[in-house]
């Protein structure tokens, strides 16, 4: 499975179309298969990063907002999408390899204590 995050710094960028870079992974069902791929984005917008999504054969989106149009579209393509995801990417990628990620979820780190 091929697993892409929006990025901003170390979290989820909390707009699918404001992301400044992406990573990639790749997991087997078992484990991570290869190196995690940055990529920064050369320009911010929807229609770009969901070109890079569909050519590049992502199978599952982590993003923060996203607006239905493109949540439809991904689904239509077969592409899972855990959408309004409050946290660290590090988290969020974890809880995907683990099948526990859930759409709306707030991670631990996104918690402040007080």
């Amino acid at each position: 499975m091929k697993i892409l995050l929006t990025v901003h710094d170390k979290s989820i960028a909390p707009r699918f179309d404001q992301a400044t870079e992406v990573i990639i992974a790749e997991h087997d069902g078992h484990r991570m298969v290869g190196d995690l791929r940055t990529i920064i984005l050369s320009r911010r917008g929807a229609e770009d990063l969901s070109d890079l999504i569909v050519k590049a054969g992502i199978d599952c989106v982590i993003c923060g907002g996203i607006e239905e149009n493109y949540y439809r579209f991904f689904t239509w393509k077969k592409i899972t999408v855990f959408d309004g995801i409050i946290g660290s990417h590090s988290e969020a990628l974890q809880m995907a390899f683990s099948g526990t990620l859930r759409s709306g979820t707030i991670l631990p780190s996104a918690i402040e204590v007080c």
